[in-house]
C-alpha cells in the first residue's frame, strides 16, 4: 500500500562539529516530520566522525524523501536506512524508578528478573532498574511497573547497526 505509514530507522554519520545536530533536526522540524527517537554520540575521534540514529515513521516517499535530503547536507557523509538495508539490531537503555512495598516490591523484583533488570538503586522503599532491550521490551517494562509504583523512566533512544560484517 502505497500510503501506509512505515517506522524506519535511520543511521547518519556527520562531521562532530557544532550545530550539525540542529541542521539534522531542522531539516525534520521544518517539512513537519516527527522524529520518534535520536541518539548521537562521537563513534571516530581521530577523524572527529559522530553517528546519529534516529527513529521516524511516514510513507514510503517521505521516507526515501527524509533519506535524501539528510544525504544533502554539508556535514553528513553517509545515510543508511537500516530497516531496508537488511538484518540490524536495535537496542534501548531505560533507567526506571518504581517505589513500592509488601507485595507490590516483590512482584517489581519479579518482573525485573524476568525482563533481565538490573537494579542499580535500591531503598527500603524504591528501586532504579537498567534494562536494555527492544524498544517494545523497554515499553512493556515500563508498562508492567506503572500498575506497580512507576516513579518515572528515563530513555536513551534507539541505538542501531547492521548485522554481519560490512561496516557502516
Amino acid at each position: 500500500m502505497e500510503n501506509a505509514i512505515e517506522k524506519h530507522t535511520i543511521a547518519v554519520l556527520v562531521d562532530n562539529e557544532p550545530g550539525v545536530l540542529a541542521r539534522v533536526i531542522g531539516l525534520f522540524s521544518g517539512r513537519g516530520y516527527n522524529i520518534e527517537s535520536l541518539t548521537v554520540a562521537e563513534v571516530n575521534n581521530a577523524d572527529h566522525l559522530s553517528r546519529i540514529t534516529l527513529v521516524t515513521s511516514g510513507t514510503r516517499m517521505i521516507i526515501e524523501q527524509i533519506k535524501a535530503q539528510l544525504g544533502r547536507l554539508v556535514p553528513v557523509h553517509r545515510v543508511h536506512d537500516l530497516t531496508d538495508e537488511g538484518p540490524s539490531v536495535e537496542r534501548e537503555l531505560a533507567l526506571v524508578k518504581v517505589a513500592g512495598t509488601g507485595d507490590r516490591r516483590i512482584e517489581a523484583l519479579r518482573l525485573a528478573d524476568i525482563f533481565q533488570a538490573k537494579v542499580v538503586d535500591a531503598t527500603l522503599t524504591s528501586f532504579v532498574f537498567e534494562l536494555t532491550g527492544t524498544t517494545e521490551q523497554v515499553d512493556d517494562f515500563v508498562g508492567l511497573m506503572g500498575q506497580l509504583g512507576l516513579v518515572e523512566a528515563s530513555r536513551t533512544g534507539v541505538v542501531a547497526m547492521s548485522k554481519g560484517p560490512a561496516a557502516f
